[in-house]
């Protein structure tokens, strides 16, 4: 049994690689490729990343409903499995549609990933008392950008079109999934359906706290969408294209240990707040700084922070949780949604207006600002 927290942290980063780190990111990646291919705008490219994540919206209102029924073990292996089809399938279509479409349920899944993986692995570590292990979890993310973006790098040397890439993900994707269902739990009070849920008004702080997630999911979301776009548009940037990416995983999968770590010396809330500003000055530096050192600088604070960030955001939401975590999770991630629904679109069709990415990135760093001050001024109490 000693092993069992461990091997549900495993399990979980695994997920979590697998919905959030493929799924959801390795359009970044993938997006110049198709919009050369396709001759797609990047109002188009933007709508179609907003299109998943309005998917993730709704699935993360569905994922933390009282009324869904089930097991949360078998719904989350539903999803793992819908993740991977969804990327499968991306290359049957060039239609514009098409692609709205099966990105929209690609983020359903993922919504459902990231709160059931979370509720069912956080809720076993405090159970056993080693919520410690909680930055294995969420090092995920960060696995699953950097693995996504060498096998999309690997797999344009070899056959450049972009359908081969999504099928190549989508393998990584089943691989990581089948791993994952064996290594998270799912019999135990913590692996099954609705336990009791929380009750009366929200815990002081839980609203600034949703309301900042928000922000930040609008805040990072532009650069984390469009970075490869933005290095591969300027020539002295260009020769980083295959690698900016995997600096982004690589630097992110060590960083939730980090910010766990200065969460347990200055608090919770006080940490997200400092993630969002360190965010703020690599959105500014990807667009303001073009060159390498820019570029550079952008993809490690972007990966140095937002998983510490996402992460920060769930452990203070799940310590103001009394009983069942999922509501304040999936409230959290809908907001968190929302920002992101928001964010691509948005810098898409000012960059078809102005030809640049710098006056979304710039607003979305004064959102990260305005989450830093929300949290940085929370109400003290569990999760400070």
């Amino acid at each position: 049994m000693s092993e069992r927290p461990l091997s549900a942290a495993l399990g979980g980063m695994l997920a979590m690689a697998v919905g959030m780190g493929i799924g959801r990111f390795v359009y970044t990646p993938i997006l110049p490729i198709m919009a050369e291919d396709l001759a797609l705008s990047q109002g188009e490219t933007g709508l179609i990343a907003s299109a998943n994540f309005l998917g993730y919206l709704i699935g993360a209102l569905l994922a933390s409903s009282r009324a869904l029924p089930g097991a949360r073990h078998r719904w989350l292996i539903a999803a793992l499995g819908v993740n991977a089809l969804g990327m499968a399938v991306m290359g049957l279509s060039e239609a514009v549609w098409y692609f709205l479409l099966v990105r929209f349920l690609g983020g359903v899944a993922s919504a459902f990933i990231l709160v059931f993986a979370s509720a069912l692995v956080l809720d076993l570590l405090a159970g056993a008392r080693r919520a410690g292990l909680s930055w294995i979890h969420f090092a995920g993310v960060g696995v699953g950008i950097a693995v996504s973006a060498l096998g999309v790098g690997l797999t344009a040397r070899l056959e450049p079109g972009w359908a081969v890439q999504w099928e190549v993900s989508a393998g990584l994707a089943l691989v990581g999934a089948l791993l994952a269902a064996v290594l998270i739990p799912r019999a135990g009070a913590s692996a099954q359906g609705p336990a009791a849920a929380p009750s009366g008004p929200m815990a002081p702080g839980l609203v600034k706290l949703i309301v900042a997630y928000g922000l930040f999911g609008f805040g990072y979301v532009i650069t984390a969408t469009f970075l490869v776009a933005i290095v591969r548009a300027h020539a002295e940037m260009a020769p980083l294209e295959p690698v900016i990416w995997v600096a982004v995983g690589l630097v992110a999968a060590p960083s939730v240990a980090l910010w766990n770590w200065a969460g347990g010396r200055i608090g919770v809330r006080r940490a997200f707040a400092l993630a969002c500003l360190v965010e703020a000055v690599g959105v500014v530096a990807s667009v303001l700084w073009l060159s390498k050192a820019g570029a550079l600088l952008g993809a490690v604070l972007l990966g140095g922070t937002f998983m510490g960030v996402t992460a920060l955001g769930l452990i203070a939401a799940r310590a103001l949780s009394q009983g069942d975590a999922r509501r304040n999770l999936g409230l959290m991630t809908a907001a968190f949604g929302l920002g992101q629904i928001v964010g691509p679109a948005f810098a898409g069709l000012v960059h078809d207006q102005t030809g640049s990415f710098v006056l979304p990135s710039l607003a979305a760093a004064a959102a990260l600002c305005v989450a830093a001050l929300l949290t940085a001024r929370a109400d003290p109490g569990p999760g400070r």
